[in-house]
């Protein structure tokens, strides 16, 4: 793989090697915390309110903002070099207002699990930690692989992950989140690709395909209270089936996040399967 292309975000652009001097803004939390784990937290000046891990080390960065409402003037006070985006969680009027007026905007959109090799890898090349991104690349690897064989003797269940109560949400089988949960053998229904994040009507097929329920704890802060009353509501309509809570940060999150998360969905899988 040439240098070039390691070094290509999601748009296309091949970013120059970065300068010891670099100051970056980070407005996605995953990547805020990428960031850190190669050993740039002393040049991350801006990150959103969202951006809480590594937990103590953040606290010193300025927040811009969240993902969705940024505070350009707050960015620009920070005089970045680089801000690192994402197509799902940031907006396009956002990248468009920065993209004019700061020299490098990285735009990144994993799809699947295995992205992670590549965005450790870019960012590892554009800010000068090869030897970095290379470590963690082993250990998402390791975790991955570990994955795969402790769920290589359990069956496939097809589930309905719900992100958001009122309306009800889900998420479209082209997301990252499905694809993390499909190497822990869980199938998302509906089995669609688009929308993204479909909402579900409360007669939906979906209810009646799914085996499990996952309740996730982000976006939405799903808890064991949600559990039980969404277990008896289905119940009441003649329709058992387990509704688990499961931590949305191990199955969304990319970045360092996603090696711990591959390591969370093979005991999840083995305690589900267990009961």
């Amino acid at each position: 793989m040439s240098d070039d292309s390691v070094r290509r975000d999601a748009l296309g652009v091949v970013h120059p090697v970065a300068g010891a001097d670099a100051r970056i803004v980070s407005l996605v939390p995953s990547l805020t915390e990428l960031l850190f784990a190669l050993g740039l937290g002393n040049q991350v000046v801006g990150r959103t309110g969202f951006c809480i891990h590594p937990r103590n080390a953040v606290r010193r960065v300025s927040k811009v903002g969240g993902t969705k409402v940024v505070a350009l003037d707050k960015v620009l006070a920070l005089a970045p070099t680089h801000v690192v985006v994402n197509i799902d969680e940031n907006r396009r009027e956002t990248f468009d207002a920065l993209a004019a007026k700061v020299a490098h905007v990285i735009v990144t959109h994993p799809l699947a699990p295995d992205d992670n090799l590549q965005l450790y890898r870019m960012f590892g090349a554009i800010f000068g930690r090869r030897r970095q991104a290379e470590a963690l690349a082993a250990r998402y690897v390791a975790a991955r692989d570990a994955l795969l064989a402790a769920v290589s003797i359990v069956p496939d269940q097809k589930v309905l992950y719900l992100v958001w109560r009122e309306p009800w949400y889900t998420v479209a089988r082209s997301t990252y989140l499905s694809a993390m949960l499909a190497l822990a053998r869980w199938q998302t229904v509906p089995a669609i690709s688009v929308p993204r994040y479909p909402t579900l009507a409360e007669d939906a097929p979906a209810w009646r395909e799914a085996e499990r329920i996952l309740l996730s704890t982000e976006p939405y802060a799903f808890t064991d209270r949600h559990v039980d009353a969404l277990a008896a509501a289905l119940a009441s309509r003649g329709h058992r089936v387990p509704v688990t809570l499961i931590d949305g940060a191990m199955t969304s999150w990319y970045g360092p996040r996603a090696i711990a998360g591959l390591d969370y969905l093979a005991q999840m899988r083995r305690t589900v399967e267990a009961c």
